[in-house]
């Protein structure tokens, strides 16, 4: 059965373009923090960058991710979401494995999609990991499923493929796995797909363009980039480029955030430094993006 595609537009600025924010990080969240502390961390301190990011950010965000594991429920029962984000509840389950976090992904069943669209949330986001050692049908099944989840809750279905390595040891390329991944899973019917940045937001412009240029031509939906593997201070171009060859906007956390993890004054250095960051971001996409829905509406 074919699903009816959602509006995606709910999760957007009034240029167009998408600027939402990903706190729905878990244990790499916490290895970030045990850089710092420097001994175990406990799931609170998690809890409480999640909430403190996102009232500090949902001001300046057109939605934002996070996840049920720490945080989700909080953010709605403590109303933190500013008026006018969107909130995007992450639907997977993470499985880990040697040497991974995230080895393998699930769709979490304890994510009840009906329930949490009468809490307000308007999407869902789904993890896919693509290894170029493991057939495609788990991952079309899985997104299909996830998809008409989303759908029969009337909420907008995201996925986001990650290129992983061959669990055979073959070699590989990471940026093929980014293209592959959209050109098997981008025409699936999810209303928007998140992509890694080709390239990592590095090297040659016209390169870099291309491939992203290519992840338009597979995905069906619009897509965003997100920031995990690009250097923060490189994100701001990385997005300027992709949106440049068809991308309408980010679903970032790292690029926005990580600078202030580890942090004495959380809250003033969120507004202090990760504000800035996601406004520049944000001027990014709505010149770009709001110029060319302009064009296509001349």
């Amino acid at each position: 059965m074919t699903e009816t595609p959602v509006d995606p537009s709910v999760l957007a600025r009034p240029s167009g373009g998408y600027a939402m924010v990903a706190v729905d990080q878990r244990e790499a969240m916490r290895a970030m923090f045990a850089e710092y502390d420097g001994e175990p961390v406990p799931d609170a301190r998690l809890t409480e960058f999640k909430l403190a990011a996102t009232r500090a950010l949902t001001p300046y965000a057109s939605a934002i991710l996070v996840d049920r594991d720490f945080a989700l429920d909080r953010v709605i029962d403590e109303r933190a979401v500013a008026p006018g984000c969107a909130l995007i509840a992450a639907a997977d389950r993470f499985l880990p494995g040697p040497g991974e976090f995230v080895a393998d992904v699930e769709i979490d069943d304890a994510v009840d999609p009906a329930a949490y669209a009468r809490r307000g949330v308007a999407a869902l986001k789904l993890l896919v990991i693509w290894r170029p050692d493991e057939p495609a049908e788990g991952r079309v099944a899985m997104v299909r499923e996830f998809v008409q989840r989303s759908h029969a809750a009337g909420l907008v279905s995201i996925i986001e493929p990650l290129s992983r390595a061959p669990r055979d040891g073959r070699d590989w390329d990471w940026d093929a796995g980014v293209l592959a991944a959209a050109e098997e899973l981008g025409s699936l019917g999810a209303d928007l797909y998140k992509a890694e940045v080709p390239l990592h937001g590095e090297g040659d412009e016209t390169e870099l363009k291309r491939r992203c240029e290519h992840i338009t031509g597979a995905v069906a939906s619009p897509w965003v980039v997100l920031s995990s593997g690009v250097q923060h201070e490189a994100f701001p171009r990385a997005v300027e480029l992709a949106c440049l060859a068809g991308a309408s906007g980010f679903l970032a956390g790292r690029a926005v955030w990580r600078p202030v993890v580890g942090s004495r004054d959380v809250e003033t250095d969120l507004r202090a430094d990760s504000v800035p960051r996601l406004r520049e971001l944000v001027r990014v996409v709505d010149r770009i993006v709001g110029s060319r829905r302009k064009d296509e509406h001349r």
